[in-house]
This record gives C-alpha cells, structure tokens and sequence, in this order.
C-alpha cells in the first residue's frame, strides 16, 4: 500500500492548525522526548486502540526515524483510515531544531 510521506516542517504547518499527530514508539521512548501534542499509542497496541482513532480527519503517523510509523500508516490505511507518515520521525524533528517535550503527557 503506497503511504504518504510528509517532513518535519509540513508536520509542525499542520500541528498548528490542530492535525492529530501519533506516536507509535513504546512509552520509554516517548517519555524522554516527543513532539508537543503527540498522542502515545504504541504500534503493537493499535487493534486494541482503534476504537479511540478518529476517524474525521488525516492522521499523522510518528516514531523514531519513519520505519514503525510507515508500517503503522500501512496498517491504517489498509482499515479505511487517512493517515501520512512523517518521514524522519521524532530524530529529524529534534535534527530540525524542533521543541520537544518529555513524561507521559502529550503536551
């Protein structure tokens, strides 16, 4: 299944104007550094948290460097979702300069 790919700096554009943005890493990698407002839901809990995936709007897919959330992006897509990778991941976000911030809360 062909996934889109978006870079970091289309993905802070869309952030701004409220796009979800998740976070398919495992809780220790999201607690010392995600991108503000990302939600954690690891990739291999996503059948267990489809029911909590909006539906209404493009997804945005993150992880560490673009591989898990590629997957992660495949697997949505392929359930009806609309869903982007960001290419990079979390790596080229910090290697842009991006803020990040770190615990277990989105923001």
């Amino acid at each position: 299944m062909d996934v889109n790919e978006i870079d970091v700096e289309t993905l802070d554009r869309y952030l701004a104007s409220g796009a979800p943005l998740i976070d398919v890493r495992q809780p220790d990698e999201y607690v010392t550094a995600h991108v503000p407002g990302a939600r954690l839901m690891p990739m291999d809990e996503l059948p267990e948290l489809i029911d909590d995936i909006p539906t209404e709007v493009p997804l945005y897919l993150i992880c560490q460097s673009g591989g898990r959330s590629h997957r992660a992006a495949e697997w949505l897509l392929a359930q009806g979702y609309e869903a982007s990778n960001v290419a990079g991941g979390t790596a080229a976000w910090i290697e842009a300069g991006k803020p990040t911030v770190s615990g277990s809360e989105p923001s």
